[in-house]
């Protein structure tokens, strides 16, 4: 596949939508020579975020390893606010806050395509945790949440767009979000010739 054939997958999470950010965030993507090829707002139920994200163990216990990190980071105690230090079973309330906010409100679901495309959309998106993100992201300008304040109150992290973190990723979630007939095929001026 020719690099600039490569697609992956942009959610503009509820916050992204209530801060008003939608230009800006396509704005910043197209701005990179990378194209939208397909765009839909929509209300997703939490069912539908539950097939969205995995629910492995694996991927449970990367999510409790990072909240124990920045925990231990912080001085917090991890177990005192989870009632356990089984990095599961956080994972496991962290993704279920996840899904209660992901249904909360509409979102915007969108196929980018372009060179090196989920590379390039995770550098201009930033790090997941918004403190963290360089000015310049979207996620550094426009967000300075964290997973401590977010597991206080018991809710996501918001940090306005989900983007797919590898190939494989973005191809379970465009497959899960969109019809083949909803992605679109065009040239760019500037871009594609």
């Amino acid at each position: 596949m020719n690099p600039k054939e490569e697609k992956t997958f942009i959610l503009i999470k509820p916050d992204g939508i209530r801060k008003g950010l939608v230009g800006e965030i396509i704005k910043r993507i197209e701005q990179r020579d990378l194209k939208v090829v397909a765009l839909e707002m929509f209300h997703a139920s939490r069912k539908e975020m539950d097939s969205h994200y995995p629910k492995d163990e694996k991927w449970l216990g990367r999510i409790g390893e990072k909240t124990m990190a920045t925990y231990t980071k912080y001085g917090h105690d991890v177990k005192r606010d989870f009632g356990t230090s089984d990095l599961v079973k956080i994972g496991r309330t962290v993704r279920g806050w996840l899904l209660d906010f992901m249904a909360s409100a509409p979102m915007i679901k969108m196929v980018v395509q372009g060179v090196h495309a989920v590379d390039m959309v995770r550098k201009i998106v930033g790090p997941t945790m918004p403190y963290l993100a360089e000015m310049g992201t979207i996620r550094g300008d426009y967000s300075a949440d964290s997973a401590v304040s977010a597991n206080l109150e018991k809710r996501a992290v918001f940090n306005l767009v989900h983007a797919s973190e590898t190939q494989a990723e973005a191809k379970h979630e465009i497959a899960h979000w969109f019809k083949k007939d909803q992605i679109h095929k065009y040239k760019r001026f500037g871009v594609d010739e």
